[in-house]
């Protein structure tokens, strides 16, 4: 039998015994894709507020909860851009660079090139602000379906909140 000063606080979590932390963490998904259905879905699992943004108000997923504009992005929100391709990317960028977002990322792969940086470069936007947004996002595990970009990605989110560098060295 266990000592109380044996037990580790993250046994007593998995196991159910006591809540796994005291605030709400927040994620906003942006842009209605496959990927977005994914982090919302599974983030609500993992304990998230979720939220799903979309310039487009004719795009939404079903069940996601959509908010119509982004000022209600706090400091402990997680924001991830799911498409690399939408023209909004600079002035969706270059709104969410105004907020105390905790982490703000985008979808795409290392070996292309990062169009969300010359975007906001011809927005006027300072490189030191362009360089808070992440790319490539998520942990480095070969993902390439949407449930399995969603997985690393927010694997990678809850590394980085809890300071650990991810993968399996501990």
């Amino acid at each position: 039998m266990a000592h109380s000063h044996d037990v580790d606080p993250s046994c007593a979590v998995a196991h159910g015994q006591t809540a796994p932390h005291d605030g709400r963490r927040t994620l906003v998904a942006v842009f209605a894709t496959p990927v977005a259905e994914c982090l919302l879905r599974f983030g609500a699992e993992l304990g998230f507020a979720t939220y799903l943004y979309d310039p487009d108000p004719g795009r939404g997923l079903p069940g996601a909860a959509s908010v119509r504009d982004l000022g209600f992005v706090g400091g402990g929100a997680d924001v991830v851009l799911t498409d690399h391709h939408r023209d909004e990317i600079g002035p969706v960028l270059q709104e969410l660079l105004k907020t105390p977002a905790r982490w703000i990322g985008i979808m795409g792969s290392p070996r292309h090139s990062a169009p969300h940086v010359a975007a906001l470069a011809e927005l006027g936007v300072p490189a030191e602000e362009i360089a808070r947004v992440h790319r490539p996002i998520g942990l480095n595990i070969g993902s390439q379906t949407p449930a399995e970009i969603a997985v690393s990605t927010l694997a990678g989110l809850i590394a980085d909140r809890n300071g650990r560098p991810g993968g399996f060295a501990f």
